[in-house]
């Protein structure tokens, strides 16, 4: 009898409390939409699953010297998962649009107002005393208007690394949700004529203005902004690689088998973070409700610029893609091709929309640098 009574109060049954079994809810529900949805599945599969970890009593993977949170302090607190992780993205990237039309970099300037408006309002609710976030946190909070995951993750684990495991959430959570919460503000701001507009054919860019770019991108940045230097270094080291030609297997390694590894283990380190003392608090419910906030004004600036830019372009501009300012690459960019199309049948904007998609991927990156500088 005593052997079983040993049994039961160590078993995780015994010990689990009510906010880690809904804890257990939360992340079966990100596995959910992982799986089922596929609803950024590389990230909620593997953010979700490490969820689950670090929320079964008894399960030291997650905490001490476990490989989760061994992985967490070596990957996530030093920020060199995102860093890897923003060098696959370079190699994936194909600058071309943006060197095509360098107007659009406007478009994802503009986009990144969300993340500074955020910023104000997370400090103006702590004001009024509704929240309770420091600058630190809020500018943590805000980069969730970027709509890119590792920019996020990099921010918070230098700015509020107690507030990781929610922010990383909110910011994959609304990059899976683009295609819900963008159409209906796109269709808002526009009228149908607008979203009709037809845009002409890119131009090729050379081979040599590729290869330029990457270089120019980073000694513009890195000398102007420093602390940016980081992220747009492993950005423009990564499309280098792809675009100069001469190092083909570095390129295909860092686009393939190198960010799969570290998306592995960047997804369950955060996931670890995602246990019930951490994100069952008040502030979990104000980053995701400022997150969503913080991505629709994003998405509406966006829109608004690409309205100024065709009222004063000689060229036509669709309004539409400058919802793609936000950096969900490539799905931002597909979502204003797909309400252009319901407009218009012939109007394709997939590779015109990929030039504020990928100049949205730059505006976070100096966003997350502004943000560290002057919170530091």
């Amino acid at each position: 009898m005593e052997l079983v009574e040993q049994i039961w109060h160590g078993s995780g049954l015994y010990q689990i409390t009510g906010g880690q079994v809904a804890m257990l809810g939360i992340c079966l529900l990100l596995l959910y939409l992982g799986i089922v949805k596929k609803f950024e599945p590389l990230l909620l599969v593997t953010i979700g699953f490490g969820g689950l970890l670090s929320n079964i009593p008894g399960v030291e993977i997650a905490t001490g010297d476990g490989l989760l949170h061994l992985t967490y302090v070596v990957g996530i607190e030093t920020g060199v998962f995102p860093l890897i992780i923003f060098m696959g993205v370079g190699a994936l990237t194909d600058f071309g649009p943006l060197l095509a039309n360098p107007r659009t970099l406007f478009l994802g300037a503009a986009a990144q107002f969300g993340i500074f408006a955020t910023l104000l309002g997370a400090l103006g609710l702590t004001a009024l005393g509704v929240m309770d976030f420091s600058v630190r946190e809020a500018a943590a909070i805000g980069i969730i208007g970027g709509a890119d995951g590792p920019t996020a993750i990099y921010v918070a684990g230098q700015l509020a690394p107690d507030l990781l495991g929610a922010i990383a959430v909110a910011a994959y959570s609304y990059m899976a949700l683009v295609p819900l919460i963008q159409p209906p503000i796109m269709k808002a701001l526009t009228t149908k004529a607008e979203r009709s507009i037809e845009m002409v054919q890119l131009r090729d860019v050379s081979r040599a203005e590729r290869i330029l770019f990457p270089l120019i991108l980073l000694l513009l940045v890195a000398l102007f902004l420093p602390s940016a230097a980081p992220l747009i270094g492993m950005l423009a080291f990564g499309n280098l690689m792809r675009e100069c030609g001469v190092v083909d297997r570095l390129s295909d390694t860092t686009q393939n088998a190198l960010i799969n590894i570290v998306t592995i283990f960047l997804g369950l380190s955060v996931g670890s973070k995602l246990s019930a003392e951490q994100f069952l608090v008040p502030s979990t419910l104000g980053i995701l409700l400022l997150g969503m906030v913080a991505f629709a004004i994003g998405t509406a600036s966006g829109v608004l610029m690409g309205k100024l830019l065709n009222a004063v372009s000689k060229q036509p501009i669709n309004p539409l893609i400058g919802a793609a300012g936000v950096s969900a690459v490539p799905m931002a960019a597909r979502v204003a091709n797909k309400v252009g199309l319901e407009a218009n049948p012939h109007n394709i904007l997939l590779m015109h929309a990929m030039g504020p998609n990928v100049a949205g991927v730059i505006g976070s990156a100096v966003a997350a640098g502004i943000m560290i500088m002057f919170t530091s």
